[in-house]
């Protein structure tokens, strides 16, 4: 693929798009290994209005684009905590999500100049694209509202 990859803050108005798109690869590489109930809960996470209203508090969101249409996006809480990351699966392999970890770290870094670690519950499935971007698991697989997840830390201090 050709498309240049471009990175911006969320649009207003773009909650749906996100959504869709989140949706997408949550289905195809996420959701297989969840019950029922933890899918729903994740959806519900997930819509369009709840990004929208998580955005106006204090959780900030990052997008890629190319081709005119959102291929990736990553969502932050209070500036330390990895809430979402998700690459289309078309556009997946070309570091995207680095450079959305890249660009959040550095907003982050900016409103905290003292963090010293990135959190994020990792679904099974993420756990070693996570480790490639240097996060380690920091306790056991656990299950919340049937949401699976890994929890892991980036150190930013080395």
């Amino acid at each position: 693929m050709d498309d240049a990859v471009s990175y911006r803050a969320m649009a207003s108005g773009e909650e749906g798009e996100i959504s869709g798109l989140i949706n997408r690869v949550f289905d195809e590489f996420i959701a297989p290994g969840y019950t029922p109930t933890g899918i729903q809960e994740f959806c519900k996470y997930v819509q369009a209005k709840a990004i929208m209203q998580r955005s106006e508090a204090d959780h900030f969101v990052l997008v890629a684009i190319a081709a005119e249409k959102i291929v990736g996006v990553t969502e932050i809480r209070a500036n330390e905590h990895l809430s979402l990351l998700f690459v289309d699966s078309e556009f997946q392999g070309r570091k995207i999500s680095r450079e959305l970890l890249r660009r959040a770290l550095d907003i982050c870094r900016h409103h905290r100049p003292d963090l010293a670690q990135m959190s994020v519950n990792s679904s099974p499935y993420a756990v070693p694209i996570y480790k490639r971007l240097g996060f380690e698991p920091t306790g056991p697989e656990a299950v919340l509202n049937g949401i699976r997840f890994v929890p892991m830390r980036l150190n930013l201090t080395n």
